[in-house]
């Protein structure tokens, strides 16, 4: 059995706010206002995933919505199951994506008590963050996300920063790296927004490829002269642990998307965050057997999805690193999927970025031989959480 993590949303859709780019709020829809996940299947979850075989590690990672609409005794349950089930010596790693208005103390003193990884939805500076991140009501957020994270500082939680570049702040990448620095987030991530109307055309919140490849580029040069070994960021330390191993921890780097399932509240499995859709859905964890789902024909088609490049990406120079990007970004032509909407920033930012990344993985190698190490590590990165 192939190894897989689980990417848990406990309270489907639902969240405290409305941000306009929000790709998970049609969910709704189907779910109505307020769902939430049994004890029943939290176990059948928990127990099943747990009694499968993983090689290094089992991964939960507990997303929405917004999780923390759980409340800290959900999560008490989530560790007591996991303590239950756990096999002898099991390394138990669970990551917690919230939007960080909701996290008070006691859910920060208790996660932090079994080393949950946090990663913290923040777009930048405030006349940045708050243009798309608002409530239900339309007030700003900005402050509210910085008093959750004061309090994941003050119990001692890892976390990161994870800013979903739009048509807004894509403008800003020294802007919002310098404010990252100044406030000593010095883990971060960067995810483009891509969003598509039923017809395959690009909404306006979405950026554009060369804007997303002069992002990118700015982002880069400002890390590559100051902050290597100081800031991480996850783009870069897996690019970096590429070239070091040949391993590809990000996956839109892999060769195939079956990576992951997705556990919405009521049980239902599917293969990707960005494919929660009738027509993906694997079964139920009521159920099915996670065997099954990896044996599924359906995940199988969904893996293939991910070498279905565009005939103009075989001959580039860069597609063993881009792998065609995500088939989200890929809209399908006449029955054919097409290039990434991004391609133009990815081969931008490679043909800058990779030269001096492959110099910095030299001289990593080089150190870790005069150490006697190993294994060369890659730039400074988030250990990954475990019960004790």
């Amino acid at each position: 059995m192939n190894d897989f993590s689980l990417l848990i949303k406990p309270s489907a859709a639902d969240c405290n706010l409305k941000c306009a780019y929000c790709f998970y709020i049609g969910r709704q829809r189907l779910t109505g206002p307020h769902p939430r996940m049994s004890d029943e299947i939290l176990e059948k979850t928990i127990a099943s995933y747990l009694g499968s075989r993983q090689r290094v590690s089992y991964s939960f990672s507990w997303q929405g919505g917004e999780p923390a609409l759980m409340g800290p005794a959900f999560f008490k349950k989530v560790v007591k199951l996991q303590m239950r089930y756990a096999p002898p010596r099991a390394v138990i790693c669970n990551g917690f994506q919230t939007n960080g208005t909701l996290i008070t103390d006691e859910l920060a003193a208790f996660l932090a008590q079994y080393q949950f990884l946090f990663g913290v939805s923040l777009d930048g500076p405030a006349q940045l963050h708050d243009h798309y991140r608002k409530t239900a009501a339309g007030a700003n957020t900005h402050a509210s996300v910085l008093r959750g994270i004061e309090r994941l500082r003050k119990h001692g939680v890892d976390f990161n920063v994870l800013a979903l570049v739009n048509d807004k702040t894509v403008k800003q990448p020294r802007e919002i790296y310098g404010y990252f620095k100044n406030q000593g987030f010095f883990h971060q991530q960067y995810v483009p927004c891509v969003e598509l109307d039923p017809s395959g055309r690009a909404l306006p919140c979405s950026v554009s490829g060369a804007a997303w490849g002069e992002f990118l580029c700015a982002i880069f040069d400002r890390w590559i002269a100051e902050d290597v070994g100081r800031i991480s960021i996850r783009l870069f330390d897996s690019i970096l642990e590429y070239l070091l191993s040949g391993k590809r921890n990000a996956c839109t780097m892999g060769t195939d998307c079956r990576q992951y399932f997705v556990v919405e509240y009521d049980g239902s499995v599917y293969p990707c965050d960005f494919f929660v859709r009738d027509e993906w859905c694997l079964g139920n964890v009521a159920s099915g057997s996670w065997r099954d789902f990896l044996q599924s024909p359906l995940y199988r088609q969904f893996g293939i999805e991910k070498a279905r490049w565009a005939d103009d990406c075989r001959g580039c120079p860069h597609l063993s690193l881009c792998q065609g990007d995500c088939p989200k970004f890929r809209p399908v032509v006449a029955g054919a999927r097409g290039k990434s909407l991004l391609c133009q920033g990815w081969q931008a930012f490679y043909a800058h970025a990779v030269p001096r990344l492959a110099q910095l993985a030299d001289t990593l190698k080089k150190r870790a031989g005069a150490a006697g190490d190993a294994q060369p590590g890659t730039a400074s990165g988030l250990t990954r959480s475990k019960l004790p």
